[in-house]
C-alpha cells in the first residue's frame, strides 16, 4: 500500500486514517521517502511513547515538524522551548511553566469560567452560529488575558496566530509569523520598563539557570519573543480544535451527548479526555536520532530525521478497546494528545480546565446540538482540526 503522510489533501478529507491504520497493522515503524531525503515514521503508542521518553537520542533542536525550513528552526533552535534541549529546555521551562502550575488554578479557573459563559451566551442569543470562531474565542481570550494584551489586539492577535499555520502560502504564513514577534518585541520592551502582574512581565523579570552552576540570568528579548509565540499558538489551536471537534462529535452521536448531560460534572471530566484522544489537534511531531538507535526493533541511523504520530497512537487498539469509538466515559485514557516526556505541552493544564468547563457548560445550558451545514476541516499534517461548523443551539 503507497501511504502519503505530506499530503494535506488526504488530512483535510480524512482519509488518512486508513494510511495510518494500515501502518500500525503492517508497518508500525515506515520508512518515508519526501523531497528531503525521507523520515520514519512511528504510529504505535508503546512506539511513540518509547521515542518522547528517549530525549537525549531523538533531540528536537533540528526542528519540529516536516516541512521545517532548516534557517528558520536555526534562528530559534535553544531559545524557543519546542525547538530546544536540555539543557537549555530544562531552563526554559522552569521559568515560562510557572504560570501554569497547580497553585495558579484557581485565579485561572475564574477567568475560565467567565470567558466560557460569555462565549455560550453570545452562541445561545444567536441561535444558529458557525462554533469554531466561538470556540476559538475561549482559549484566545484567556490566553490574552494571562499575558495582559490590550483587549482591543484580542481579536487581532487570534486571526494573525491562526494566519500563522494556516495562510494560503508559506509567505503568507511567514509574514503572519513575523508581525506576531514584532507584536511582542514591542511588548517585552514595554514591561521591562513597566512591569506589571502578567506572563510577559513575569517571565520578563524572572531569572533562568545557565551552563554555570549558582550562576543565573534573565531571559533575552529573543527568548520571551519566541516562547511567547509558542504559547500564544499552543494555547490556542489545540483548545479551540479539541472543542469544536468535540462538539461536533457529540451533535453526531446522541447517546453520548445524553450521557454527557445525564452525568454533568461527573461525566466532563473523562469526556474532556476522550475529547482530546478523538481530535487530537498536534498530529505529528518530528525528531532527530543523534545517534544509531532502534524504534520497536527497527535500526534507526544517526541523524535520521523521525516523526512521532500522535493522532495515530490515540487510535492503537492495543491501548484503547474500540478505538475508533467516541466514548465519553472511556477509562482508563492515555492519550498522546499533549505528547509526552520532557516535552510534554506546558500548558496542558489549563487546556485541559479550557476543555471541562466548555464541555460541563455546554451540557447545563444546552438541550440539543444541530449540524445546520457541512463542517469543514484545514488541510495540514500537523495541527488539524475543523475550520467551519454550523450549528444550531437550542437553550434549556
Amino acid at each position: 500500500m503507497r501511504v502519503d503522510l505530506t499530503d494535506p489533501s488526504r488530512f483535510a478529507d480524512g482519509t488518512f486514517w486508513s494510511d495510518l491504520a494500515w501502518l500500525r497493522e503492517n508497518d508500525p515503524v515506515h520508512w518515508h521517502a519526501d523531497a528531503e531525503g525521507g523520515f520514519w515514521a512511528v504510529t504505535r503508542h508503546s512506539d511513540v511513547l518509547s521515542v518522547y521518553a528517549r530525549h537525549e537520542t531523538f533531540v528536537s533542536g533540528q526542528g519540529m515538524r516536516l516541512g521545517d525550513q532548516p534557517d528558520a528552526v536555526g534562528a530559534v533552535a535553544q531559545r524557543m522551548l519546542i525547538v530546544s534541549d536540555p539543557p537549555d529546555h530544562t531552563h526554559l521551562k522552569r521559568v515560562l511553566g510557572k504560570s501554569f502550575r497547580s497553585a495558579e488554578m484557581p485565579r485561572l479557573d475564574r477567568l475560565v469560567r467567565q470567558t466560557v459563559g460569555a462565549a455560550l451566551d453570545t452562541a445561545l442569543a444567536a441561535g444558529e452560529i458557525d462554533l469554531v470562531p466561538l470556540a476559538g474565542e475561549i482559549p484566545n481570550s484567556v490566553i490574552c488575558s494571562l499575558m495582559g494584551l490590550p483587549p482591543a489586539d484580542w481579536r487581532w492577535i487570534g486571526g494573525v496566530t491562526t494566519a500563522a499555520f494556516e495562510g494560503p502560502s508559506e509567505d503568507a504564513r511567514s509574514a503572519a509569523h513575523s508581525e506576531i514577534f514584532l507584536y511582542f518585541s514591542d511588548l517585552v520592551a514595554e514591561r521591562r520598563k513597566r512591569p506589571g502582574d502578567d506572563y510577559i512581565s513575569r517571565i520578563t523579570h524572572d531569572l533562568r539557570d545557565t551552563a554555570v552552576p549558582c550562576r543565573q540570568r534573565p531571559l533575552t528579548e529573543e527568548e520571551v519573543v519566541y516562547n511567547c509565540h509558542g504559547v500564544l499558538a499552543g494555547a490556542n489551536e489545540t483548545t479551540r480544535y479539541a472543542a469544536a471537534g468535540g462538539t461536533l462529535a457529540l451533535a453526531e452521536r446522541p447517546d453520548q451527548w445524553r450521557l454527557l448531560v445525564d452525568g454533568g460534572a461527573e461525566v466532563a471530566g473523562s469526556a474532556t479526555e476522550e475529547v482530546l484522544r478523538w481530535t487530537t489537534p498536534a498530529v505529528h511531531v518530528l525528531r532527530t536520532a543523534t545517534r544509531p538507535a532502534d524504534i520497536g526493533g527497527v535500526p534507526i541511523a544517526d541523524g535520521a530525521r523521525v516523526t512521532l504520530w500522535n493522532v495515530s497512537a490515540n487510535r492503537d487498539a492495543d491501548v484503547f478497546p474500540d478505538p475508533d469509538r467516541f466514548d465519553v466515559t472511556r477509562s482508563p485514557n492515555r492519550h498522546v494528545a499533549f505528547g509526552g516526556g520532557r516535552h510534554r505541552c506546558i500548558g496542558a493544564r489549563l487546556a485541559r480546565h479550557e476543555l471541562e468547563v466548555y464541555l460541563t457548560e455546554l451540557a447545563a445550558r444546552v438541550a440539543r446540538i444541530e449540524l445546520t451545514g457541512a463542517p469543514r476541516c484545514n488541510a495540514s499534517n500537523f495541527t488539524l482540526g475543523l475550520t467551519s461548523l454550523p450549528v444550531r443551539l437550542t437553550p434549556r
